[in-house]
Order: C-alpha cells, then sequence, then structure tokens
C-alpha cells in the first residue's frame, strides 16, 4: 500500500529534525494563532503562484488580499456555522485571548475574529488534521467571492 503524502512529510519532519509529539491542546492560543498564520499564509501564496509566474509585487498584492485581518474576518463569519464543538472551542479561545501588538489599520473586531481564525488553523495543523484545515480554507476563501479570479 503506498504511503500518504501527510505521512510522509509528518514522518520526515519528525526524524530529519527530531521534533517531539505534542498535546496541541497545551498550546496558548496565541502560540496557535502564530503557526496558523504562517500555515494559511503558505495556502494562499501556494494558490496564487500556482496561477503562473509573475512578477513578486504582483504575487503579493494578490496574496495580501486574503492574509489581512479584514478576509479572515469575512471568511471567520462564514465557517462559524461549519466548526464542530471543538473547532469552536480553539476558535473562541484564539479570539478572546489578549494580544499584546494592536490592531494595524484594521478594527479590533476584525483583528480578534483573525487571531481565532489563525488558532484554528494551527490548532488543525498541529493536530495533523491538514484535509479538515484546508476544506475550511476552501469553504471561507469561496466566500469572499472575489477569489475565483485572483486565486
Amino acid at each position: 500500500m503506498e504511503e500518504s503524502i501527510e505521512w510522509q512529510f509528518d514522518s520526515c519532519m519528525g526524524e530529519m529534525f527530531g521534533l517531539r509529539e505534542v498535546d496541541v491542546n497545551q498550546y496558548s492560543p496565541l502560540t496557535l494563532a502564530y503557526i496558523g498564520d504562517s500555515i494559511y499564509d503558505l495556502v494562499v501564496k501556494t494558490l496564487v503562484v500556482n496561477k503562473g509566474n509573475q512578477q513578486v509585487q504582483k504575487l503579493h498584492k494578490q496574496t495580501s488580499c486574503f492574509v489581512n485581518a479584514s478576509a479572515q474576518s469575512k471568511m471567520m463569519r462564514t465557517l462559524q456555522d461549519r466548526l464542530t464543538e471543538e473547532e469552536h472551542a480553539v476558535y473562541k479561545r484564539g479570539r478572546n485571548a489578549k494580544s499584546v501588538s494592536p490592531a494595524k489599520n484594521q478594527s479590533v473586531t476584525d483583528y480578534r475574529r483573525a487571531t481565532g481564525f489563525e488558532a484554528l488553523m494551527g490548532y488543525l495543523y498541529l493536530k495533523k488534521d491538514w484535509k479538515r484545515m484546508l476544506e475550511l480554507i476552501k469553504t471561507g476563501l469561496d466566500s469572499l467571492g472575489e477569489i475565483k479570479g485572483a486565486v
């Protein structure tokens, strides 16, 4: 039986870098948001780059439309009704976490909702529930409407 790509990546990362098994529930919501921000950014950049080779400035402009608190907040409004109880609890922990950095050019509500979104993405990534993470990202991006042309 052929190994899944996810398992190969996870196994290879663990072996090469000596990663230890972690209890994802032990991480603070801001730590989850920290890794969730990165993984969401990587997914969006992958989608943008997949559209074809372009100047880096154009790639950045397309990416920044989706990797910001306002867009993530809009996505989260759509996703809230689709979350499991467990996912909703993680989202709320992230949303309610007190961040030391203020929202930059965003409303406090959007910033907090986006932090909850990022915490959820980080949680699903560290839990290795990548399929669910990608399903939620796709649903959220689809809800933005303009996704079809830009990403």
